[in-house]
């Protein structure tokens, strides 16, 4: 069946690693996606974005693309990890409401109809906030935990919002989003820079269907430090009162020493106060001249135009 010029809904999903999953994906997205008034048949569309996975999941995106006349294909030259995939399925969406989930199903495609419904109370973008999460580390449900609260404090994140990536929001959000051209992406950020009319939906968590997960302790790192460079300075403000704080300590003891001098003169013996002293302030310095070091390197490969991401192939776009 042909697609219409503008399809009620378009699922952005990021693909890596995920070849034993895809066939049982779409086959259940299509039977929840069918069955909806917001899409119905022929009114949806499917894109994977296949993140130069080292699996054969762009050969299979492919034959899913015959057999599915919705699903379409893009496959990254290079990984550019899972926000910058997002940001090359944003660019080919054309729904009116636009669904990312992941490509594991721990995201049920059955739980897309109860974040439509609270998208239609008003809201902009509304996410999917889960109970417990099945799968997942124990250092991976705790940096979850500290990013929620670093997120609340660098971008004013509401309170009680759990930024997941099963979420569905406007395509007027998504133009907004796409504005962005640099190459450090972080779809929540954007998203919490252009509004505040969120909502969420209670759903649960499932164990992955097939295969390990590709999201490393290493990306997580990468995926902080975005957002807290690009969205903030306030690790630039952290470290200019940490200057001043052991400046102002510094001054403090030297005139303790001075006071000592005219007073008891009793020089203290030995290095181990200045060693430690020296090892403080001088690890501090590193501190703010890295910290520093990665903001300059951000705007450096932002003036250079860094691509946020470069496509090899597509199937069923234009």
């Amino acid at each position: 069946m042909p697609m219409p010029e503008r399809p009620a809904l378009s699922l952005v999903i990021p693909v890596y690693g995920s070849e034993k999953v895809l066939p049982e994906l779409v086959a259940r997205l299509y039977a929840t996606l069918e069955a909806l008034p917001q899409a119905g048949p022929g009114r949806f569309e499917i894109i994977f974005v296949c993140d130069c996975s080292p699996d054969g999941s762009w050969r299979v995106i492919e034959q899913l693309a015959q057999q599915y006349p919705a699903v379409r294909g893009i496959l990254l030259r290079m990984n550019a990890g899972q926000h910058n995939a997002l940001m090359a399925g944003f660019a080919k969406a054309r729904g009116e409401i636009i669904v990312t989930m992941d490509d594991d199903l721990q995201h049920a495609p059955s739980d897309i109809p109860a974040l439509l419904a609270e998208l239609e109370q008003g809201r902009d973008v509304v996410y999917a906030r889960f109970g417990k999460r099945k799968g997942h580390a124990t250092w991976k449900l705790w940096g979850s935990k500290l990013n929620d609260l670093v997120a609340g404090y660098l971008m004013h994140k509401p309170r009680g919002l759990y930024l997941s990536p099963f979420r569905a929001l406007r395509a007027s959000i998504r133009d907004d989003i796409l504005r962005y051209t640099g190459p450090y992406v972080y779809v929540d950020g954007l998203i919490l820079s252009v509004t505040r009319n969120i909502g969420t939906v209670d759903v649960d968590h499932h164990e992955r269907y097939a295969g390990e997960t590709g999201y490393s302790f290493k990306k997580s790192v990468s995926l902080w430090l975005k957002m807290a460079t690009s969205f903030s300075i306030v690790p630039l403000r952290l470290t200019s009162l940490a200057g001043l704080v052991f400046a102002g300590l510094g001054f403090l003891l030297a005139l303790l020493l001075i006071i000592q001098k005219f007073t008891l003169d009793l020089m203290p013996v030995g290095w181990s106060s200045l060693i430690v002293t020296i090892l403080i302030v001088g690890g501090v310095q590193l501190l703010a001249l890295g910290m520093l070091g990665e903001y300059l390197g951000r705007v450096l490969l932002t003036l250079n135009m860094r691509p946020q991401y470069v496509v090899g192939k597509t199937v069923g776009l234009e």
